[in-house]
């Protein structure tokens, strides 16, 4: 059971949508090494506005993630991918529909 979550959204620089589309893409390989992160999704939201949201049992799977590979890409790429800092909410999961629960 998945009890708490990352919401974080992403604001293209202009020209540099595809190049987010495809970190969001490369992420995934990184996520499923982690055995904490139950659901892991790179979502977009508009032309130039994505996202990530990814569930945890707990909180020390979260902070797992928050110090694994995926988040130091993340912060890396920053300032070549986005037009404003990652904002990164931590949120807590009141019900959920995963497979095999």
């Amino acid at each position: 059971m998945v009890k708490v979550a990352l919401f974080v959204r992403l604001e293209a620089k202009p020209g540099k949508e595809k190049d987010v589309e495809q970190f969001l893409l490369g992420g995934l390989p990184l996520v499923q090494e982690e055995p904490a992160t139950t659901a892991w999704f790179g979502i977009r939201l508009g032309p130039s506005t994505f996202g990530i949201f990814d569930a945890f049992p707990d909180e020390a799977g979260r902070q797992a993630h928050l110090t694994g590979k995926v988040a130091a890409a993340l912060m890396a790429q920053a300032s070549d991918l986005f037009s404003s800092p990652p904002a990164i909410e931590k949120v807590d999961v009141l019900a959920a529909k995963l497979p095999g629960s």
